[in-house]
């Protein structure tokens, strides 16, 4: 089915410009140029995240503040198995799934641990990655009380998360 909405959008947008006497071609061209110019300016951007997530995993900083963290996560009634996940979810997707991945291959995917991790998963944002590509490509300096605010956002998403599986399970 897929597919076909994809023959069916690409073709309604040719004919759509047929019919408006656009150059399609050129149109397209145009704006491919203009997509390489937006990730040409995020590049940096991105390898500075990049260099950051893999410094902080690599000093073991991750973990350090996820036996800070522990006691209080204990009382949210959070499972200490997704904590790593909790810490590696605002800055890297990837990284990410890999915790989601050892969550799953130590505890199960069923376990309690598995829900909420998949739950946290589905709940949350790679917020830093989205604020670093989004407001580079439009060349904003100062974010202002954006970052705060996602991150409560994601707090919040976690918290819920491992509220509603304990209360569902």
């Amino acid at each position: 089915m897929g597919n076909y909405i994809v023959l069916f959008t690409v073709s309604g947008i040719i004919i759509f410009g047929l019919i408006k006497k656009v150059k399609i071609f050129d149109a397209f061209l145009e704006g491919a140029k203009d997509g390489l110019h937006t990730a040409a300016g995020i590049i940096p951007a991105l390898t500075a995240l990049t260099l950051c997530v893999s410094a902080l995993r690599a000093s073991g900083a991750v973990e350090a503040l996820g036996q800070l963290t522990a006691p209080l996560i204990g009382m949210a009634h959070i499972p200490p198995e997704t904590l790593p996940l909790m810490l590696i979810r605002p800055i890297s997707g990837s990284g990410a799934l890999a915790v989601l991945q050892g969550i799953f291959a130590s505890c199960g995917p069923d376990s309690i641990a598995g829900n909420v991790a998949s739950v946290m998963m589905g709940s949350t944002e790679t917020t830093f990655y989205t604020i670093t590509v989004y407001f580079g490509s439009v060349g904003v300096k100062k974010t202002g009380c954006t970052i705060p605010a996602a991150l409560t956002a994601d707090l919040t998403g976690m918290i819920i998360a491992a509220l509603t599986v304990n209360l569902l399970m």
